[in-house]
């Protein structure tokens, strides 16, 4: 018991320092996932409306594969990446693998079939009316797309918050395209795997920590969004 309370006091004391090794990695992490989610997010949207908005010959199958891929296993992605981006690869010469544009690239594929699926999902829930009222007032078929996508607005924001969730803990993936080499490709969760495996659970918990208030905060915004998002649908009624 003493050793977990001093493991934690530790772990405190490594985060309220801003301990250099710490922010690094915290950095990293950062870096990592939120250049994933930006560019998940500029072509899922797109995608998703085009599911939602849009009719035509495959659009099922479209759309069963981007709710498929929502459960995409991490390791899968790494495997393919790893085949794709190794020397005798295809795309071996682009001389990708273990840098953080190849954990940049496996993040981005976890995270676009989110944050597509949802935004279809929250598109295709919107009241017909509001499309139709548009019609009627001789808005062009963009006008009426971008009208439905802003009353989808709050669950495309859900959609994106949770890819964010998604590659902040992803670990799997990135452990195999980025190495996990201290400095350079070390990330929040492969670090707190290594570091628990060579007993050094002071650096461990106080990224576990970091983790934990980056997925309460999520979480938070996420609950904000979608009761703000009930409360005007209420309101419209």
């Amino acid at each position: 018991m003493n050793f977990i309370v001093e493991s934690f006091k530790q772990a405190f004391y490594l985060i309220l320092h801003l301990d250099k090794e710490l922010m690094e990695i915290i950095l990293m992490s950062l870096r990592v996932s939120l250049t994933a989610l930006f560019i998940a997010t500029i072509s899922g949207i797109p995608f998703g409306a085009f599911l939602g908005l849009k009719s035509f010959s495959g659009r099922n199958a479209l759309i069963t594969l981007v709710n498929t891929f929502m459960g995409l296993p991490p390791v899968v992605v790494g495997l393919f990446l790893y085949l794709m981006l190794s020397r005798s690869g295809p795309l071996g010469f682009l001389s990708l693998l273990y840098t953080p544009t190849a954990m940049i690239i496996a993040q981005s594929i976890l995270a676009f079939p989110i944050v597509a699926a949802i935004t279809h999902s929250s598109i295709v829930k919107v009241d017909p009316a509001v499309k139709l009222a548009a019609k009627t007032l001789g808005a062009t078929s963009f006008q009426i797309a971008v009208t439905v996508i802003k009353e989808a607005r709050y669950g495309i924001m859900a959609g994106v918050c949770a890819a964010l969730g998604r590659v902040m803990a992803e670990v799997g993936a990135i452990l195999i395209v980025g190495g996990n080499i201290a400095g350079y490709t070390r990330v929040m969760t492969t670090t707190i795997a290594l570091e628990t495996d060579k007993g050094n659970f002071e650096l461990a918990m106080a990224l576990g920590i970091i983790l934990l208030l980056i997925s309460f905060t999520i979480n938070i915004v996420l609950f904000s969004i979608q009761k703000k998002g009930i409360r005007e649908s209420i309101q419209w009624l």
